[in-house]
């Protein structure tokens, strides 16, 4: 039954763009538009589809956009059996966006792949033009591991839990959770459908998240004494009413650790800020190139 569904997720939902060979590892990546080159990279559970949406042919006008799939998700290769950390993934699109001609891009990166937008500036700050982090995950917290990721970052639970998930969980338990993530605004108009909820259920994405989640935490706190590194011009992007990564927790602090970061609290919004509140996106991408001289 799990690869029944497998086999069809991936014939209705194909590749959206082309797949490099990035040292041995298939890096799925989506080009379009021309000007500066700018790199968006999605949050957990996501794909290139949650970027291509809306923002990245709204941006295409007058940059040139790469969206990639981290490893593990959509099309990109998973890296190891530990999910890869923030800075083996942000090494890898590095690699990747290099091959594509991009050797100092912007960085846009939203929740987790904020986290991974700024492994990628600190470990490599002369290579990034500007960054911005839209609700990223950057700070340490105080809250567990939520139940569902330590049975799916578990042993047996990737062995025994996953399959079963993959196999009869149904579609629309996704959608459910897309709605909440949007909260306390409503997801766009066939968003839902549109992110292929059914690659995100495939065993190997659903282990890949798991074990990134799972380990996200200690990362974040290896990276945190680096956020001085970064010298690329910042603008950061947070909702007020952003339950699940904190603005207190995470931007509130960020701001002070980049040298000249600038944060922009947006009222009333949730975590889906690069949906629900795209021209803000739009205009805090457009403030950092200017920064950048571009």
């Amino acid at each position: 039954m799990a690869n029944m569904r497998e086999r069809r997720a991936v014939t209705e939902y194909p590749p959206e763009g082309q797949i490099l060979n990035v040292g041995g590892v298939e890096v799925h990546a989506v080009v379009m538009g021309s000007g500066p080159d700018l790199v968006l990279i999605h949050g957990a559970s996501g794909n290139t589809r949650d970027m291509t949406f809306s923002l990245a042919p709204r941006l295409a006008e007058r940059y040139r956009v790469i969206v990639f799939d981290r490893p593990g998700l959509g099309y990109t290769q998973r890296l190891n059996d530990t999910g890869a950390s923030i800075m083996q993934q942000a090494d890898l699109l590095r690699d990747a966006a290099a091959k594509l001609g991009a050797t100092r891009p912007i960085l846009i990166g939203q929740s987790y792949g904020g986290a991974v937008a700024l492994a990628w500036a600190a470990r490599h700050p002369a290579e990034v033009a500007a960054l911005v982090p839209v609700a990223a995950a950057s700070n340490p917290w105080d809250t567990g591991l939520g139940t569902f990721y330590k049975v799916t970052s578990s042993r047996w639970g990737q062995a025994l839990v996953v399959p079963l998930i993959t196999a009869f969980v149904p579609n629309a338990v996704v959608i459910s959770s897309v709605e909440a993530v949007f909260a306390p605004q409503d997801a766009p108009e066939g968003y839902a459908e549109a992110i292929a909820a059914p690659l995100t259920l495939r065993r190997v994405s659903l282990r890949a998240n798991a074990d990134q989640r799972a380990s996200l935490l200690g990362e974040i706190e290896a990276l945190l004494p680096r956020y001085g590194e970064i010298t690329a011009p910042t603008e950061i992007l947070h909702g007020t009413a952003d339950t699940t990564v904190g603005l207190e927790i995470h931007s509130e602090k960020l701001v002070n650790q980049i040298d000249g970061a600038v944060l922009t609290r947006l009222p009333g919004i949730g975590h889906m800020v690069h949906h629900v509140a795209e021209d803000a996106v739009v205009e805090a991408i457009d403030r950092a190139a200017a920064r950048a001289g571009l």
